[in-house]
């Protein structure tokens, strides 16, 4: 059973002292803590956690891929400890929540990358408190994907130093407006800034000052890019390697790929002049399988690109979908060298085993993952046999079975039906069910099990904070409003989706609340009713807010750019829904809200 706990529990367990613990709701806590001698020796290990976006197994030159250039990740596979057999959930954020807690995914209210199911719930720990209340500088650059309001930010959730982008991706709707990976503006500490250049470069240049800066005590830097995700944008000296290649699917997904191995080469000449290298923890992995690695024909079989020999791509319960690369290296801790780790290994390992490594104060919090320390020194270690579960929901409530795998060093069963022996057939052609029908309940009842154990909480929504001091005023947006369509990306909100869903909803503190209802956001300072270049005009005549039991519409005046509603409202939860209403009767949701307690 799911044994429920609260970020304190882990403050008070991690034997630290905290000059500031400020509660913040839900049982999550803000830190800034130090070891009991007030500083730590040099000796504890920096660590550097870089996940590449939607790049594969494939996707990388050392692993087979004669095509794509990778020299730079190359060279770290050569230096490194590899795991061979490593798997992450088929998506994006429930991969970022498992790694960040060492937690089945689901068991942390992520099963989605959208529609309010892609936010870490308030009371889960994360590696960022881990790595904080054990002393180390913490920072993160890149794409965070676990929630972009109080308490979720990752500058809530143990990180010092926070450079990202909005939502899941550069151009989606909690994004800066008119973000194209080139010339951005990202939030920074949680402020929008603008930046000139590359969006893979801007956040290693962001880490490699962090890196640089004090050096007097160890840090924990997580480097989340969100390439290679779509959209595929890059500078034509990086797509034009590939674009007359007949074996690349993507020549623009391709050039991102190689972009990041430049800036992996910037990174480790870093580390190598400043002496850092020897006692720095580094780790390249991605957070599912390749979007754009393979091309499929309409009948399933891989038509072009290379995929490890693998079936099924990104969002797939096949091992294509989530079985990716992991390279580690620690010269001081003798993990180099160019080793393989054949046993099976995924996402929710990561922290047990870097708080062996670091030797870092562990928490009361019953993780799911074990410790890979005695692998990673010896790959010939006694391991015993244990059995990992992984499936894609993105859906509003989870499905039991629903494109799931249960899998073991040798076996898979996918979604609760097919065998597969992946030792013999790493393809997954041959369905062996039939005739082993004893592997096929045997491997049900531990799936039967990790579901009861999982399912705990899927009735639970996990809320938006309004009304904290933290973040007052709040902006809520589209992306994570739960309902059957989403306009999860500033491409549909020029298109002016048709769409509604409901938001779940957290009064921090009662009292009269302001409610701005926009069809764009503020940044871009247009009316609702406007139209913009590759923008569709609604003809709005209505506004209406709908929050616990208030319920008030007000006319859209020409030229309004928000239509403004207050509210007395009570701590709580509840939910809160918008529409802008056309004559005709036509509706859709307010993408944007911004909530103010007065």
């Amino acid at each position: 059973m799911d044994k429920r706990f609260n970020r304190r529990d882990f403050l008070k367990a991690a034997g630290v002292s905290m000059a500031t613990a400020a509660v913040m709701g839900a049982g999550c806590v803000e830190i800034s803590a130090k070891s009991k001698t007030g500083k730590l020796t040099r000796s504890k290990p920096n660590v550097i956690l870089i996940m590449t976006d939607d790049q594969g197994y494939g996707d990388v030159g050392v692993l087979g891929n004669k095509d794509i250039k990778t020299p730079n990740l190359d060279k770290l596979h050569a230096e490194s400890v590899r795991l061979t057999d490593y798997h992450v959930d088929p998506t994006c954020s429930p991969t970022r929540s498992a790694l960040m807690t060492g937690r089945y995914s689901s068991r942390t209210g992520v099963w989605h990358t959208i529609a309010g199911r892609s936010i870490l719930r308030a009371d889960e720990v994360t590696m960022g408190d881990v790595f904080s209340a054990n002393g180390y500088r913490t920072a993160i650059f890149g794409k965070w994907h676990l929630g972009d309001n109080y308490p979720y930010k990752p500058q809530y959730r143990g990180f010092d130093e926070v450079l990202v982008n909005g939502g899941g991706g550069v151009g989606q709707t909690p994004d800066y407006w008119g973000n194209d990976y080139f010339d951005d503006t990202y939030f920074h500490n949680g402020k929008p800034q603008k930046y000139d250049g590359y969006c893979t470069d801007i956040w290693f240049d962001g880490a490699m000052k962090f890196i640089k800066d004090r050096q007097d005590k160890p840090f924990f830097c997580y480097m989340p890019t969100n390439a290679a995700h779509g959209p595929y944008n890059v500078a034509e000296e990086y797509s034009s390697l590939y674009k007359n290649n007949p074996n690349i699917p993507n020549a623009n997904f391709a050039g991102m790929i190689t972009n990041i191995d430049d800036n992996m080469a910037r990174l480790m000449k870093q580390l190598k002049t400043s002496g850092l290298e020897d006692n720095t923890i580094l780790i390249f992995t991605t957070d599912n399988g390749t979007s754009a690695g393979v091309r499929f024909a309409k009948n399933g079989a891989q038509a072009k690109g290379y995929n490890a020999g693998m079936r099924g791509a990104k969002g797939s319960e096949y091992d294509g979908g989530h079985r990716v690369p992991f390279f580690v290296r620690w010269p001081n801790g003798k993990i180099t060298g160019g080793v393989d780790v054949n046993q099976i290994t995924a996402h929710i390992d990561v922290l047990p085993t870097l708080i062996d490594l670091c030797g870092l104060k562990k928490s009361r919090v019953e993780l799911d993952g074990k410790s890979l320390a005695p692998l990673l020194v010896d790959p010939d270690a006694v391991w015993p046999e244990r059995t990992l579960f992984v499936h894609s929901q993105r859906i509003e409530h989870p499905e039991k079975w629903r494109k799931s795998a249960v899998m073991t060093n040798r076996w898979r069963l996918v979604n609760g039906k097919e065998l597969y022996d992946i030792k013999a057939d790493p393809g997954q052609t041959k369905d062996l069910a039939a005739g082993r029908a004893d592997l096929v309940e045997k491997f049900r009842g531990q799936y039967d099990k990790w579901w009861e154990s999982i399912s705990q909480r899927f009735d639970e929504y996990v809320p938006i904070y309004i009304g904290s001091d933290h973040e007052n005023p709040t902006t809520i947006t589209c992306h994570d409003w739960h309902g059957a369509r989403v306009p999860w990306n500033h491409g549909a909100i020029r298109g002016a989706a048709k769409a509604n869903g409901f938001w779940a909803i957290r009064v921090d503190r009662g009292g009269t609340y302001q409610f701005e209802l926009c069809r764009w956001p503020v940044e871009l300072d247009k009316p609702i009713n406007a139209s913009i270049p590759r923008g569709k005009a609604i003809k709005a005549k209505n506004a209406r807010l709908k929050i616990a039991d208030f319920d008030q519409s007000l006319p859209v005046k020409a030229g309004d750019k928000g239509v403004v509603f207050k509210a007395d409202l009570k701590t709580g939860e509840t939910t809160m829904q918008t529409w802008f209403i056309d004559a005709d009767g036509t509706s859709r949701g307010a993408y944007y809200v911004y909530v103010t307690r007065l």
